[in-house]
């Protein structure tokens, strides 16, 4: 009697046991190392490439003037506001001239002073020159009356002495002349150079230009070389650009490039690399590349604003193209994952040069008409089984 029972639960665990086997096999071939693996490939196109480079740069002036004060003192006014147009020449501010207006007042007076210290010295000089003449030919009247026997030995003496006391005061007097002068001299000296100092406190615009940066206001001290006005030449726009080390490779003068500023819509601006700098930033691993316009835009962008630059390069003869999303890396070779029936099989590739829009060429390895899988969802191996399908989700 107890025979069937036995009979009845050995069936069932066996049935219990073949449902997991089976349930397992399923799971196994749906989602586990088994499965097949979803996959989107496309076909090896031969093709003509433009490679170009990207980057993002800031707006800078070429040229950049930095006005402010040769010594230290008070801001008197200022007469330009950002965003003036000025011309070259044109005062934008003065600082506080103290005493010097009437240091100069002083100067004025001293230099009229010794101007008619000079007149009266010269006049001394003619007088002095009269009496040393005079004196000069008594004594030699008087040397011919002693020869004749006219006049006495002494009276002739006499007569020399006078000479030579008007000789030693004409002397004093040309020397008198020549100090007044060289006084004149000093005083016209400083006089002048009191007036450049005072011309020096005007601030004034070197070259035309737009008025970028004011400092300070009318009433603060400011200390020599602070600048208080920044002007800038429009016509020197350009823009400094930020490109990775690793992709600049064809960068040079001359290249055409498509501008997109942060605050202009519509078409993208037309440029041109002026040069690429010699320096690059070593902490940041970048190249630096200075970028101008072939006409610039108005109104004019700001100086700081941001701009994305595209660089397009020469383009390359037909070869192999695939999406740079097909290439991998895999125990550290660089290839791409051939689809084959249901299998896939590794290539090691040589890539070269890539455009903008995701395509790389293959120089070595592929040929053209052979597919590739661009995406799975998961990391491929020789035992992998796929199955090709037009799109994947969130892909």
């Amino acid at each position: 009697m107890k025979r069937p029972s036995v009979n009845r639960r050995t069936l069932a665990l066996v049935s219990v046991l073949a449902l997991l086997l089976a349930l397992l096999a399923y799971v196994a071939m749906r989602s586990g190392p088994l499965a097949v693996i979803p996959v989107t490939a496309t076909l090896v196109e031969s093709r003509a490439i433009a490679p170009a480079h990207f980057g993002i740069g800031t707006v800078e002036a070429r040229y950049t003037y930095r006005i402010g004060p040769t010594a230290a003192g008070r801001v008197r006014r200022i007469d330009a506001n950002v965003g003036d147009r000025v011309r070259a020449g044109q005062v934008l501010g003065e600082m506080d001239p103290v005493d010097l207006d009437e240091r100069i007042a002083g100067q004025a007076a001293a230099l009229s002073r010794a101007e008619s210290a000079v007149l009266v010295a010269e006049a001394q000089v003619r007088e002095a020159l009269a009496r040393a003449t005079y004196a000069e030919a008594q004594a030699g009247r008087y040397e011919r009356l002693l020869q004749a026997g006219m006049v006495s030995a002494e009276a002739a003496g006499a007569k020399r002495q006078e000479g030579q006391m008007a000789e030693a005061g004409l002397a004093a007097a040309r020397a008198n002349r020549d100090a007044v002068a060289q006084e004149l001299v000093r005083i016209r000296s400083d006089r002048e150079g009191l007036i450049r100092q005072r011309a020096n406190l005007q601030l004034v615009a070197p070259v035309p230009g737009l008025v970028a940066v004011r400092n300070v206001d009318p009433g603060t001290t400011v200390v020599a070389g602070q600048v208080v006005v920044e002007v800038i030449d429009p016509a020197s726009l350009w823009i400094n650009v930020r490109f990775d080390q690793l992709r600049v490779s064809g960068l040079r003068p001359e290249l055409p490039v498509r501008i997109v500023l942060r605050s202009k819509e519509g078409p993208a601006l037309a440029g041109r690399v002026a040069r690429v700098e010699p320096l690059a930033d070593a902490v940041t691993e970048e190249t630096l590349v200075k970028v101008v316009f072939d006409s610039l835009p108005e109104p004019l962008p700001a100086v700081g604003e941001l701009a994305e630059i595209t660089v397009a390069l020469p383009a390359l003869t037909a070869a192999p193209v695939v999406p740079n999303a097909a290439v991998k890396r895999v125990d550290g070779r660089i290839g791409v994952w051939l689809a084959k029936d249901n299998g896939v099989r590794f290539a090691p590739v040589t890539t070269g040069a890539a455009d903008l829009e995701g395509r790389v060429q293959i120089l070595d390895g592929l040929t053209a008409g052979e597919r590739v899988v661009v995406y799975s969802p998961r990391a491929l191996t020789p035992r992998s089984r796929i199955k090709i399908v037009e799109s994947l989700p969130g892909m």
